[in-house]
């Protein structure tokens, strides 16, 4: 099954169960496939395509709740993260920070990097290996630790 199809499932059967809040967090994902599909002009988006935009939103979820908290609006904040919740489910699994670590330790060592300054080279590399797995600010925090030894 497609995630295309897995999420319309997935509105169908939050419809039955009349649960909006979800209902709602799986229809923006919806209309951002459609969206993407329709901008191609093929009328499909691949599995991989969906797991980008799906990533794209749930940072933009988070980004927003960290805002909405930070201005005391917890309310707001409480319905972004459960929306990440909902999100998360068609993720693959995040990796944790020590597997995150040797990935870039093994990168620094592929790359030959020995300074802040080959940050971006270590970058690319480990973005590469990483993508979809690790959030980007982890990952770039980790390098920055890694390299400044």
């Amino acid at each position: 099954m497609s995630l295309t199809e897995q999420i319309n499932n997935d509105i169908k059967q939050a419809m039955l169960a009349k649960d909006k809040d979800k209902l709602a967090a799986l229809r923006a994902v919806k209309s951002e496939l459609l969206l993407e599909a329709t901008k191609g002009g093929e009328g499909e988006v691949s599995d991989d395509t969906g797991m980008k935009l799906i990533q794209k939103l749930v940072k933009q979820r988070k980004d927003a709740a960290a805002i909405f908290i930070e201005q005391g609006r917890e309310d707001l904040a409480k319905d972004e993260l459960f929306q990440v919740e909902v999100l998360s489910v068609y993720l693959p699994e995040q990796m944790g920070e020590e597997e995150v670590r040797k990935v870039i330790q093994e990168v620094i060592a592929q790359t030959g990097a020995s300074s802040p300054a080959d940050m971006g080279k270590v970058m690319g590399a480990a973005m590469g290996k990483l993508n979809g797995k690790a959030d980007g600010k982890v990952i770039s925090a980790i390098v920055k630790e890694e390299l400044n030894k």
